[in-house]
């Protein structure tokens, strides 16, 4: 229903602002719907704004601003989405409109921003300033071009001549003006050549060249009489550009211009033909869900099914399912590479429905498919963690692959938990959740035993395949002549032998990127550290350079000791490279390849490597944690686990849990084609329960020893708990700062809340801010809440505060 034309429009703004703001409509505005953007001033600015609904009147004595524009002909997100946002502003205490902003596509948020012209008066006095002084970097810059960029600009303004830019704008040497951002994404059109009726028999003479080009755009159109991209022509003749026109002046073809959506693709996706028969445990989980996508209702499940036991058969059924009632599907993995996998099997069966959105596309191709989807021309959604913002109208059915992985959790800005919000979704729009995994997140099986959540169960392989067998080598007892332990064990330095001599394919797992961990000097000891983090360079042989994997600083790997100015530097530790370098001395015939994000820098690289493991181009496969989920390799019959201890030193109550986790992904790509699989997992503690039941395939022990701990320690899920983060640029304001917050805390708490620090972060500094984190453990998430929005509340009123910012984490996945 259309607002009336005294309506007031409900506003949530692009900017830290928790509460929403009341503007008139913009003057000759057609109707406005939920979902549409708007440019709104905001204080002496414009800011985006996001249309939630509308007021019919003002509090007495209050007057609103008219908002300035309409960005969008029709709203790019449903109204049905409007209280999930609101749910998610409050239950993380974000800001709402920035919330918005951050499910919408990258490059849709207008602003004015300020921006520094020099004027033509300016131009000789400022020129004899910075001869005489020299002047700041900002000021070459100004005299050069003439104007400053935004970010220029505000990094002039914040700088150190605050006295010397007032003055000159006194002077009118420059001026400081208002500009407006443009979005970066928008929608792509062509030009089309389409035939009139009178082109059949045309009346008028034709010159060689409008003859020639109306020939081939018969040819060119077909039966269908299509219409033809402009370029099409011109590539087929260079002279149908020219000629084009005169034909559009006798009436005879119709240029027009269309949308063009790219294609996030690239080559097409490998064909899966659906399996001639489901197995008995497949077709007993379908007929449990079936009658609740019939139904219309919210109906969580928890699909456990081991390594190769066939979920993804089971997601594409149900999804089949849920489009034959008219509705929705969306498909959640954790990260982009599982995306490649799943979308194959999701096309194969349902082809241009599918739509994908995750951070990989580029930002035009993004905001095409969220194009797509909000017009509800792509029913099947596949992406990463912010495809649960898609918008669409009626989703009946939401999956969650690999429902344990922690890559599902946004460690920075709103930090949502893509299976938590896809839960919820579920619940507001009475639909299925389906949440699959080999290793249920120990949270989530509890739920499943709870009764919260329905259980079902794959606890074979399809075509009755059987799990790999498991081998524990201990490299404690492998005696070396340096003392120290192996890379590669005899064990599997055979077992990788004999399989490439077979025929065979085998993958290497190491959860370590680089040639090693850290460069060491070996006159004094002292590691050579990020001048922005508190952590250790990692030595990258191939790029000659040593890299931190936090905040992206690279320096040149033959530098001097910064302590004692040596350069007898050495490389200690290993990654992926080194283990890919050592393999090839080993095996110097095997083709050998390596899965990580240094050797992956796009989409291509990484479905170029698939490929090559799918075709049997690639021998041996090394790689991180990106191979160890939801790949299905049916040649690979060996995996090579080469350090299972990486996790267990993380200082997290998770630790054990991700552990088994990791293990027993990676040892499910192992024997998944008709030859059987072997893995071997090196380690420095093979009586540790999550390696010990990895091998044993026993996530059944895993849960019952994980529950017992955490009920005995009151972790989830016998608890709930939200983190309190502090960072800044002087470590001794960070530290005072969460002292006096610590304080506020307990006060506040009045018993009803645990309250444990402040401590440093065990990263206790990156990107130059030092971190130190509070950490709220209550029984219940009222509790927390109340709390938190006291000590929001309070914050400001600390001394020093305006330089440290607070941030909340609730249900924090990672405690680093």
């Amino acid at each position: 229903m259309p607002p009336s034309p005294t309506t007031y429009l409900e506003v949530a703004v692009a900017a830290p602002i928790h509460q929403t703001l009341t503007y008139a409509p913009p003057p000759d505005t057609p109707p406005l719907s939920p979902g549409q953007r708007l440019l709104v001033p905001l204080g002496n600015r414009q800011v985006t704004g996001y249309l939630l609904g509308f007021v019919d009147s003002l509090p007495d004595g209050m007057t609103a601003k008219p908002a300035r524009a309409v960005l969008d002909p029709a709203p790019l997100f449903p109204a049905t989405m409007i209280p999930f946002f609101r749910w998610i502003s409050r239950y993380y205490h974000h800001p709402l409109g920035e919330v918005i902003k951050t499910a919408l596509p990258g490059g849709l948020t207008q602003q004015s921003k300020r921006q520094l012209v020099l004027s033509a008066e300016g131009r000789t006095p400022l020129a004899a300033y910075r001869a005489e002084h020299g002047g700041p970097e900002w000021l070459n810059d100004l005299l050069a071009s003439g104007s400053l960029t935004p970010a220029a600009t505000a990094k002039a303004l914040t700088g150190g001549d605050k006295k010397n830019l007032g003055l000159w704008q006194r002077e009118g040497w420059l001026t400081l003006d208002t500009i407006l951002s443009e979005d970066r994404s928008r929608a792509k059109s062509e030009m089309v050549v389409s035939l009139l009726p009178a082109a059949g028999n045309p009346a008028a003479t034709l010159k060689p060249s409008e003859q020639k080009t109306l020939d081939l755009l018969n040819s060119l159109a077909g039966e269908e009489q299509r219409p033809v991209p402009r370029r099409e022509l011109t590539r087929e003749y260079a002279g149908a550009g020219a000629a084009l026109k005169g034909l559009a002046e006798k009436g005879l073809v119709a240029l027009t211009e269309r949308r063009v959506f790219r294609d996030p693709f690239g080559e097409p996706p490998p064909f899966f033909p659906p399996p001639a028969q489901l197995t008995e445990e497949q077709q007993t989980a379908l007929a449990a869900i079936q009658p609740e996508i019939e139904a219309h209702r919210f109906a969580p499940f928890l699909l456990h099914g081991v390594t190769g036991s066939g979920k993804t058969e089971v997601y594409l059924r149900a999804a089949a399912a849920t489009l034959a009632q008219g509705r929705q599907v969306l498909v959640l993995v954790p990260e982009i590479a599982l995306a490649t996998q799943l979308e194959a099997h999701f096309y194969s069966r349902f082809g241009d429905q599918v739509a994908l959105i995750h951070s990989g596309l580029k930002s035009g191709e993004r905001f095409d498919q969220w194009s797509r989807i909000a017009n509800d021309e792509a029913k099947v959604v596949i992406g990463a963690r912010s495809a649960i913002f898609a918008p669409l109208p009626d989703p009946g059915l939401l999956i969650v692959d690999e429902e344990h992985d922690s890559a599902y959790k946004q460690e920075d800005g709103l930090r949502y938990h893509g299976r938590d919000l896809a839960l919820l979704r579920g619940s507001m729009q009475q639909a299925v959740v389906l949440l699959g995994s080999a290793t249920p997140a120990i949270t989530t099986f509890h739920q499943a035993q709870s009764g919260k959540f329905r259980l079902l169960t794959l606890a074979k392989r399809v075509e009755e395949r059987s799990l790999p067998e498991v081998s524990i080598v201990d490299l404690q007892a492998i005696k070396t002549v340096s003392g120290r332990p192996p890379l590669f064990s005899p064990q599997l330095t055979q077992a990788l032998r004999q399989n490439f001599a077979a025929g065979q394919q085998s993958l290497l797992f190491l959860n370590r990127r680089g040639f090693a961990n850290l460069m060491l000097c070996q006159e004094c000891g002292q590691t050579m550290q990020c001048r922005h983090c508190q952590v250790s360079l990692t030595y990258h042989k191939g790029r000659r350079e040593l890299l931190c994997h936090y905040c992206g600083f690279a320096s040149r790997a033959d530098i001097v000791c910064p302590n004692c100015r040596s350069g007898a530097l050495v490389p200690v530790g290993f990654g992926t490279e080194r283990i890919e370098a050592e393999l090839a001395n080993l095996l110097p015939k095997a083709r050998i390849a390596r899965l990580d994000r240094d050797a992956t820098q796009n989409r291509h690289d990484y479905l170029t490597i698939l490929k090559g493991v799918h075709e049997g181009a690639i021998d041996i496969l090394v790689g991180t944690q990106m191979i160890t989920k939801g790949h299905h390799f049916p040649r690979v019959t060996l995996v090579g686990i080469v350090w299972a201890d990486a996790g267990l030193g993380i200082p997290d109550f998770r630790s054990g849990e991700r552990t088994f986790q990791l293990l027993a992904q990676v040892t499910g790509r192992a024997g998944r084609g008709e030859q059987p699989g072997r893995v071997i997992v090196q380690t420095h503690q093979p009586q540790h329960y999550s390696v010990a039941l990895a091998q044993a395939h026993d996530y059944q022990s895993l849960y019952a020893k994980e529950i017992s701990l955490r009920q005995r320690l009151g972790y989830p899920p016998f608890s709930r708990l939200i983190n309190l983060r502090l960072e800044g640029e002087a470590e001794e304001q960070v530290r005072a700062v969460a002292a006096e917050l610590g304080k506020a805390a307990r006060k506040k708490a009045a018993g009803k809340v645990e309250v444990l620090g402040p401590v440093p972060a065990p990263l206790a500094k990156l990107r130059n801010h030092y971190r130190w984190q509070l950490l709220l453990k209550a029984a219940t998430i009222e509790a927390l809440h109340s709390l938190c929005q006291q000590l929001v509340e309070h914050y400001p009123q600390l001394g020093g505060s305006a330089a440290v910012k607070l941030s909340l984490d609730v249900d924090p996945e990672n405690m680093l």
